[in-house]
């Protein structure tokens, strides 16, 4: 389904120590990425690794000078819900079952990125 629905996107398998923890579907074809789905393994859960690739992306959509980053996310998944407000995305659409979250690149990007990037 992703792939046909989502044509451009890298889907990446994310790893520690060479054993799979997670995945991160990302579509960097436009001037606005998506991140179609992010998860990790449950034993990987609440270690600050979501916290991680989100500022990763959003560091290289900086340094890349792209205009926003959005994501959509279930509305009843309130965990998720405020990982991605904490890291400076808002609400901009709700639908009977997901969220429509956006986060923009305000100011001047060089200013704005703080840590360099780990997204190729």
């Amino acid at each position: 389904y992703y792939i046909a629905a989502f044509p451009g996107t890298d889907f990446l398998i994310m790893e520690k120590d060479g054993a799979p923890i997670g995945r991160l579907y990302l579509q960097m074809a436009a001037i606005e990425w998506h991140i179609i789905d992010i998860g990790f393994l449950s034993q990987w859960r609440n270690h600050g690794l979501g916290s991680a690739i989100l500022n990763s992306i959003r560091n290289a959509a900086i340094t890349e000078q792209i205009t926003g980053i959005v994501l959509h996310v279930d509305r009843t998944n309130t965990r998720a819900q405020k990982l991605y407000q904490a890291s400076g995305f808002q609400e901009v659409e709700t639908s009977v079952t997901h969220i429509r979250m956006q986060w923009l690149l305000q100011g001047n990007p060089c200013e704005a990125a703080s840590e360099p990037s780990h997204i190729n």
